[in-house]
């Protein structure tokens, strides 16, 4: 598999809404693959299609329970708050206190276009969330209510 660049704060590819992904086929299997091994050189939980240049509804995610793959995703439940930090591999060194939902439940495709719905608790929602928002043009800085140095995270 290849390691992809990640888009970084300033570009503009990471405020535009994606497209919906339509074709299932080895050039998407091999875009999954790429990106899952991206976000684990870089050691992250999530990233969107967004972050490595291509505005398509592509997620994956792997909060240690195991790759986790989305394809034109939508949240179609929440419940309950969260507050916590967020980071971005788009936004290196940059952290921000965020409220999201505390449970979410996603419908998307697999990587052959089949639909299932998955639902996710506390890191997991947050992630949901976040990699969605990418989704949708939206970065965690425009939602973080306060931005955090990171080594205020630390102390605690």
């Amino acid at each position: 598999m290849a390691i992809r660049n990640i888009v970084k704060t300033g570009d503009d590819v990471l405020l535009k809404m994606c497209r919906p992904v339509e074709k299932f086929d080895a050039k998407l299997w091999t875009l999954l693959d790429d990106m899952y091994d991206t976000m684990n050189m870089a050691n992250g939980v999530g990233l969107a299609a967004p972050q490595v240049g291509l505005l398509r509804r592509i997620v994956v995610i792997d909060v240690g329970e195991g790759r986790i793959e989305l394809i034109n995703p939508e949240i179609i439940a929440q419940s309950g708050e969260q507050d916590g930090a967020e980071g971005c591999l788009s936004f290196p060194n940059q952290w921000g206190m965020v409220k999201r939902p505390m449970h979410v439940t996603v419908r998307a495709q697999d990587r052959n276009g089949k639909t299932f719905e998955l639902s996710g608790s506390e890191l997991l929602a947050r992630a949901f969330c976040h990699e969605i928002d990418h989704l949708n043009g939206v970065c965690f800085v425009s939602r973080a209510y306060r931005m955090v140095d990171p080594e205020e995270l630390e102390a605690e």
